[in-house]
């Protein structure tokens, strides 16, 4: 909640016809949606400590090469020392300037980054501003601010959890008590918990310094270096909707306090005003203060001339200069034809020159001579780990010039992390966090399975489930597809059931694709509608799916579902527009009225679900011959997942959400009569937005679901009642689930934090038998010794599995596990501390000194192929059993197929 501020005096301003409200500094109660929130984070928190699976593991698999988009960077001038946030992959830290990193803002109630800002004065001191500043489709609202006084190894929360987007964290040069917050507000709707924020107390109170309304929020904010009561702030209006996104409006500007946010003046001479002006970013020059540029997002409508003829579009970016500390400015001489910017607009400027100053859009821009004339950074791109891509990947979000050494530049994008010493000439792609933004996977049944999945601008992907990520060692994973720009945007992805050489890929409004992996030949196969009807309407994310009757079969869906018989040569509509057909006043420049989930009955060829983003749902029991309108009784939500069981005809699941309206209210429902009627499932579910039901492919009633929050939740009595699965999964966006059903995994897909895999075997024979017993040790998977490369009998530890043992406790003990190999010899005594409930324990293969070793040179102690028995000791309890040790069988290592 946010909390009491110090006082002064409110005043109300109206400048060039703006109502700019300086808030008097009292408290700012949060609505009924913080409430919602907190008490649904309580809850969270609750079932994830209450649950007998508390104590098991997720797997991070990566992959790591591709990159995720950055939004924050800071570091510690002359030293390794770095902090990275990711949009939706919480804050990582490296103290050896990025070969290896550590989350260490990953168990908090958010994990979208605004910002972040170290003391100046106290290099300890670190506050992060969370929910992402991008205010993207897909951009996830944050929960305030977050302090550290022990450089990221504890956190505290500081409030103001309802400006759910914060622009800017900007800490006092010599006081780091003394903190402004740019806040950009919520994303899909209205609010009064925008604006400026200030601190003088380190975050023990909040005074909410500047409001212009209910739609514009803080973008931006840089100080004065010689006065840094001297603040500048751009504001900007921005309003998006399911179907639109504004991203400009009266409310945008600039404004400047001379005494530290008591009062405000709206900067305007030789700077545009009106229902036009974008976003804007500030940069102040430290060599000469009077200096101050802004790289404006211009928004006004121009003609211009294409080979089809005249289009209407906006005018594009500019850049402003002011020699009078922004009292007056003008426009530099930059052609916008050659330089593209989205929502975003950053600007620096190096330390020691006020000329030179560095512009991020879509590219990276820089002038060496104060504006007058512009150049594009693409430079030369080394990658860490191995990528196929040489460009600088597209959409600049950060740049941080170390104030100490103005060559070497950290350049946060799309693509990651990329760090420079000669000014942007060359580039190191620091990618080596797994940060991938996933919408969708699948899971095949080679053995071992492979995991495929498109992500937003780092394109569509596929690796093994078997790999352990291991530092200094390449991803194993692979595009599907790539751009010349090292990413774009993918979605669902699929391979052929019949040939894995076939993968289907799908990218944003539609663009359906064909690949054969062994030629690379890529067709594209997006059905068009009948010759005279309306165009189609696409969504950002058009589903698909293979038949599981007919693996020659595709179902597509634009706002009416198509069906190929040939893999996507050819398509036939077997439904009407699905939608509600919106009209005029749920149209703008997003599609809307479009099919985003469908799912096919493993029981009944031709029984088929459908759900749209406007809140229908259908059902067809003949291939579409007849459609059934199925939403009654649902709320009119975005439609985020529909599921046909695999264990009883009729059954279906329907998953909502509210995200687009700021709603974070939980949406499940189930029906066993074809969506005649519904039965609402959210029981005991904290309230997070639902973005995936998945049921289980062979225990009838076990259901799994993914939230936003981070949330995976799995119900043993088809939604009766649900627990917590989060165990140490960090706290992420599950954007999608997949079983494999051979091996017993859940496998997930996290928007901001790869692909991570659980375990199923002890959730599944966890019953109330096991329950009642002192202790019980589950069967144990075979482990694989790791493959040896071709060299010195070194070994390549990522292929390796390591023994995982599952047991349970009724009591809390102190454990000691024993492990005997041939001759019953011991070779390994591993303690540990067991608690009451489901417990994991790992074996690295590695062997007690003294033990028998392999015979290979230079090979780590581990131990040889064979039968192991295994006994845990804790207290009374004696638990006992068997495993094997498997030796390798020497596939090519690092390659995926």
């Amino acid at each position: 909640m946010m909390k009491p501020a110090h006082r002064h005096v409110g005043v109300m301003l109206l400048i060039f016809g703006i109502g700019i409200a300086i808030a008097p500094a009292q408290a700012t109660p949060l609505g009924a949606d913080g409430e919602t929130r907190q008490e649904s984070w309580r809850k969270h928190l609750a079932l994830s400590a209450s649950s007998p699976f508390r104590n098991l593991h997720w797997q991070s698999l990566g992959p790591r090469f591709q990159g995720g988009r950055v939004e924050a960077i800071d570091a510690v001038p002359g030293t390794g020392v770095i902090y990275v946030g990711f949009g939706a992959g919480n804050v990582w830290k490296t103290v050896n300037n990025g070969l290896t990193w550590t989350p260490i803002f990953e168990h908090e109630p958010t994990f979208t980054i605004g910002d972040l800002a170290i003391s100046p004065s106290n290099p300890r001191i670190l506050y992060v501003g969370t929910g992402e500043n991008l205010m993207a489709r897909s951009s996830f609202a944050g929960w305030g601010v977050f302090k550290s006084t022990d450089g990221g190894q504890t956190w505290t929360h500081l409030g103001l959890e309802e400006t759910h987007h914060i622009g800017r964290v900007v800490v006092h040069p010599k006081n780091p008590d003394i903190v402004y917050i740019a806040a950009l507000g919520r994303l899909f709707s209205n609010n009064k918990e925008r604006g400026v924020f200030k601190t003088e107390d380190g975050g023990k109170t909040w005074a909410h310094v500047l409001f212009v309304d209910e739609r514009t929020g803080a973008a931006d904010l840089v100080l004065d270096p010689s006065d840094p009561e001297t603040v500048y702030v751009s504001t900007n209006e921005h309003e998006r909707t399911a179907w639109n996104n504004k991203e400009h409006g009266p409310g945008s500007g600039i404004f400047k306090s001379k005494d530290g946010g008591k009062s405000w003046k709206r900067l305007t001479k030789g700077f545009p005003t009106g229902p036009y002006v974008g976003r804007i970013g500030l940069a102040v020059a430290p060599s000469r203060p009077d200096v101050v540029y802004a790289f404006l997002a211009n928004q006004t409508p121009v003609e211009v001339e294409t080979k089809e003829g005249k289009r209407t579009s906006a005018t594009g970016p500019e850049i402003y200069r002011s020699d009078d500390k922004g009292e007056t400015w003008r426009k530099c001489p930059m052609r916008s034809d050659r330089f593209r910017m989205g929502f975003f607009a950053d600007i620096f400027v190096s330390p020691e020159n006020a000329d030179v100053f560095y512009a991020l859009g879509q590219n990276l821009m820089t002038s060496r001579d104060g504006g007058q004339t512009f150049s594009n950074i693409h430079g030369s791109v080394i990658h860490l780990y191995s990528h196929p891509s040489r460009a600088l990947h597209l959409d600049q979000h950060d740049l941080w010039i170390d104030p100490s050494d103005p060559d070497r530049l950290i350049l946060g994008n799309d693509g990651g992390l990329y760090q420079s010493t000669d000014r942007g000439s060359t580039w190191l792609h620091l990618n080596n966090i797994p940060a991938g933004e996933f919408y969708a996977l699948s899971v095949d049944d080679a053995d071992p399975y492979f995991i495929y999945g498109g992500t937003q601008d780092n394109a569509a992907l596929f690796g093994p489930a078997d790999r352990l990520p291991e530092d200094g060692i390449d991803d194993p994973w692979r595009y599907v597809w790539i751009d010349l720009w090292g990413g774009g945007d993918s979605y669902v992805t699929a391979v052929d059931p019949t040939d894995p050489n076939t993968i289907y890929f799908e990218q944003q409004f539609g663009n359906f694709q064909r690949k054969n992996v062994k030629t690379g030949e890529i067709k594209r196969i997006r059905p068009e509608g009948p010759k005279g009807d309306h165009p189609l309407r696409f969504n950002w994310m058009s589903p698909f799916i293979v038949s599981r009757h007919n693996p020659l079969t595709l179902y597509f869906g634009a706002n009416m579902l198509f069906k190929s018989l040939s893999r996507g040569d050819r398509w036939t509509a077997i439904s009407p527009d699905l939608s509600s057909k919106p009209g005029p006043d749920r149209q703008g420049n997003v599609p809307y009225g479009t099919i985003t989930t469908i799912s096919e009955s493993p029981l009944q060829p031709g029984l088929l679900y459908v759900g749209t983003d406007d809140g229908r749902v259908w059902a067809t029991r003949n291939d579409g011959a007849v459609w059934d309108d199925i939403a009654a009784g649902l709320p009119g939500k975005w439609i985020s997942r529909v599921e046909a069981s695999a264990h009883e005809l009729g059954g279906v699941y329907v998953a909502l959400t509210g995200y687009r309206e700021d709603d974070f209210a939980t949406y499940l429902f189930k029906s066993k009569d074809y969506g005649k009627a519904w039965r609402p499932i959210v029981s005991n579910l904290p309230s997070e937005q639902v973005n995936v039901i998945r049921e289980d492919p062979r225990k009838a009633g076990v259901l799994y679901v993914g939230t936003d929050q981070g949330g995976v939740y799995a119900s043993f009595d088809d939604g009766a009642a649900w627990t917590s699965l989060c165990a140490d999964l960090p706290t992420t966006a599950v954007h999608d689930i997949a079983v494999q059903g051979r091996e017993r995994e859940l496998v997930i897909a996290t928007h901001g934090r790869s692909i991570f895999k659980l375990d199923l075997s002890p959730v599944l024979d966890f019953t109330s038998e096991v329950a009642a017993k002192d202790g019980h040790l589950f069967p144990v998977r075979p482990a694989l010794l790791p493959q040896s490369r071709d060299y010195n009998g070194d070994w390549a530890l990522e292929t390796r599995k390591p023994a995982v043992f599952h047991y349970f406790l009724k009591q809390g003990r102190d454990v000691t596990l024993r492990l005997y190999g041939e001759k019953d010899k011991l070779v390994r005594t591993i303690p540990a501390k067991g608690e009451a409930g489901l417990n994991a324990m790992t074996w690295d293969l590695g062997l007690d000194p003294g033990s028998q070793v392999q015979s290979l040179p230079q090979a780590s102690r581990l131990a040889a192929a064979g039968t192991y028995r295994l006994e845990i000791e804790a207290g009374p309890v004696r638990l006992s059993g068997s495993f094997r040790v498997d030796a390798p069988d020497q596939p090519r290592v690092g390659r995926p197929r």
